[in-house]
């Protein structure tokens, strides 16, 4: 009884004063935004959910952003229907004069032909950087569909052990600004590699498009920072475009009733969803009864411990592990605590199977063998784990590892939750996420 109490107790502390940081920040916030904290986008404030708020029992509302490119009808936004600000962002995107030394866009390691995710041809599973011998850290998600991405926060039910994040860019939720998000990988030693913001403006002053930015905002190029807040602003512009949320993929021909599915995609959607199967739609959600494809957008923003594979073409020191979540420096949100420790956010589906790797590491690099190590993870982990216990994650962290919610509740031995079929079902129904209509590099002027 006593310990139940001092549980209580520590959750309404704990809530009280993660919502006061908030709180606080938000009314400072509100006195001191500056045009690329406030961006086009309408997001959640960073928060801590009403107790009892449950979010795998609730229905999920994508937070959409609202942006001038709103206007943009029909599924296949061109080059040419974005505003001005996005246009000027796609050009910053595929420059690659803006990396140390130059050669090396954005778009490098997000490139359109994979659903703008990339390695920038490195065969390690994560991008090569602009400099010999460079890569980084992590595998580069897509940037597609980050118009719904909302800001970190957590949440906590009243059944759960311990409170939930959610939102954030990067693997790590490190960053809810779009602006900040396009400024590290520039400034990123092993990425784009440039030594400070002074360097990033005055490349940006020498951009032959440098007048159309001036044109577009005031004051440009007056400072460093007013410099690289118009950059951020150009970027963020093009990110949150239509163009880069198309929804033209098989899959949302299908719940239009615009299109059909194969028999084999079929069953895979049905395994996709089948909480005793696949169960992938546990965190990657969908709603095929909607006719939105926006109520489909292969997430849920959340966070888990799934612990893939070490990436041994990695080549890092066996006491080097990645710790995700709880290596975030802030820790107002407590995101901090050893239960996010090995936590990354659950990325989109959308366009999965144009990528050249899978998971924050780039361990994998076929998205048949994603799906396997899913399904016989738990029923056969000497397959992907030396001696079958999990090697990139320091075992301190391994009761933090999901091991409870399907697929991953089997033990050693025991069926996979899918069979060979059922995993190229699977694969089939994912390949149908595809978008037909993605925006390719701009044209030469």
């Amino acid at each position: 009884m006593c310990a139940a109490s001092d549980a209580a107790t520590v959750r309404i502390v704990w809530a009280c004063s993660v919502a006061l940081v908030l709180l606080v920040g938000t009314l400072l916030a509100a006195r001191s935004f500056t045009p690329s904290e406030k961006g086009p986008s309408r997001r959640e404030h960073a928060r801590v959910a009403p107790r009892g708020t449950a979010f795998a029992r609730t229905a999920f509302t994508p937070v959409v952003a609202t942006t001038t490119n709103d206007v943009l009808a029909g599924n296949g936004a061109a080059a040419a229907a974005l505003d001005a600000r996005a246009r000027l962002g796609q050009k910053l995107f595929f420059d690659a004069t803006l990396s140390e030394p130059p050669g090396t866009s954005c778009a490098a390691c997000h490139d359109p032909q994979h659903g703008y995710a990339g390695l920038n041809g490195s065969e390690r599973g994560v991008p090569r950087g602009s400099r010999p011998g460079h890569f980084a850290r992590r595998s580069a998600p897509s940037l597609m569909y980050l118009r719904f991405v909302p800001r970190l926060h957590v949440e906590w039910d009243d059944e759960a052990e311990n409170p939930e994040a959610r939102g954030g860019f990067f693997w790590d939720g490190r960053v809810s600004s779009l602006a900040e998000l396009v400024r590290q990988p520039l400034l990123n030693p092993d990425e784009m590699a440039n030594p400070n913001l002074d360097a990033i403006a005055k490349k940006l002053a020498r951009l032959p498009y440098a007048g159309e930015m001036r044109a577009e905002i005031d004051r440009a190029f007056d400072t460093t920072e007013s410099a690289s807040e118009a950059l951020g602003l150009c970027l963020e512009a093009f990110l949150t475009s239509r163009a880069l949320s198309p929804f033209s993929s098989r899959y949302d021909d299908f719940v239009r009733a615009e299109g059909t599915l194969s028999p084999l995609e079929l069953q895979g959607l049905a395994l996709f969803k089948d909480p005793e199967k696949g169960a992938c739609n546990s965190c990657h959600r969908l709603d095929d009864v909607s006719h939105e494809p926006e109520r489909s957008l292969f997430t849920d923003f959340g966070y888990d411990v799934v612990t893939a594979p070490r990436n041994t073409k990695l080549a890092l020191p066996v006491t080097s592990f990645d710790l995700g979540l709880c290596e975030r420096p802030d820790a107002h949100l407590h995101t901090d605590d050893p239960w996010y420790c090995g936590a990354f956010r659950t990325p989109s589906l959308r366009n999965v199977a144009l990528r050249q790797s899978f998971f924050h590491n780039g361990t994998f690099t076929n998205l048949r063998d994603v799906v396997r190590f899913y399904a016989t993870r738990s029923t056969s982990p000497t397959t992907w784990y030396p001696d079958g216990k999990f090697d990139d994650l320091p075992e301190r962290y391994w009761q933090y590892v999901n091991t409870t919610t399907p697929p991953y509740n089997r033990r050693p031995g025991d069926p996979p939750a899918l069979d060979d079929a059922e995993i190229d079902a699977v694969v089939a129904f994912l390949g149908t996420l595809s978008d037909r209509e993605i925006l390719p590099a701009p044209a030469r002027e």
